[in-house]
């Protein structure tokens, strides 16, 4: 099952989409600009194969909610997110609002 839930992220709407697989969850929350999600999401395939994008992303290790999302310190982001201002160890939350 897919859920689409809008966020208020200091008065803006933010997209947050859960999806529940066998025995695990993706997360994300998404910016018009960027996006946090959860472990799945390779930093890495961002940063090599993908660079020319300049991809605005964090990822967040051990969360199993959108809350937690938001909560938890970023354990990785892209090297366009870090351009802008982002970095491992802000809450999803803070970097979201980087991301507006």
């Amino acid at each position: 099952m897919v859920q689409l839930k809008p966020i208020d992220v200091a008065g803006q709407t933010v997209l947050g989409i859960e999806v529940a697989l066998p025995k695990t969850r993706l997360l994300a929350i998404a910016t018009e600009k960027g996006y946090i999600m959860c472990g799945a999401l390779d930093v890495a395939l961002l940063n090599e194969r993908l660079a020319d994008r300049g991809i605005l992303a964090g990822r967040a290790v051990g969360v199993r909610s959108l809350d937690d999302l938001l909560a938890a310190p970023l354990e990785s982001v892209t090297h366009a997110a870090r351009e802008v201002g982002i970095h491992p160890g802000m809450t999803g939350q803070e970097a979201l609002l980087k991301m507006m």
